[in-house]
Order: C-alpha cells, then structure tokens, then sequence
C-alpha cells in the first residue's frame, strides 16, 4: 500500500496528549497515532452502516407479531424441565 505525506496542525492539549500515548507506550510515533484514530473512525463508520441496513431490514420485513413474555417464560420452562436445567 502507498503512503502519502499528510501536514496536519493541532492545539497545544492535543500534542500533549499524542505524546503522552507516545511516552505511555501505546504507540511509537505521531504518526502512528493518527492512523490509529483513522482505523478506528472507519471501523465505527463501519458499524453504524451495519446498523442502519439491519434497522433498514426490520422496518421492511413487516409488522412484527406481538410478544407474550408470560407465555414464552413458561415454554422455556417446560422445554427446559426436561433436561433437568
């Protein structure tokens, strides 16, 4: 993979704060940080994606039937009985 040179700026607190990741050992450069930060960012994008084509899908199968908790408590009892649980 190619790699090309980025020039960034930012706060004082924000230096600090990338060189106490630094120091603490958790990276060995800024730069490593910052591609760091750049993964994780994809990677929730990602998963919030993920999310809203699955909420997508539910809101599509249909109107969902309704629940008897009572009703699924006692079934899971008596399938449960049987085995000793």
């Amino acid at each position: 993979m190619s790699t090309t040179r980025k020039t960034i700026t930012v706060t004082e607190q924000q230096d600090n704060w990338i060189k106490a990741q630094i120091a603490a050992g958790e990276f060995t450069n800024d730069s490593e940080y910052i591609r760091d930060l750049i993964r994780r960012d994809q990677a929730g994008k990602a998963d919030i994606e993920a999310i809203r084509a699955a909420l997508i899908e539910g809101e599509q199968s249909g109107v969902s039937e309704p629940f008897d908790g009572d009703l699924f408590k006692k079934e899971m009892i008596k399938k449960h009985a049987k085995h000793g649980y």
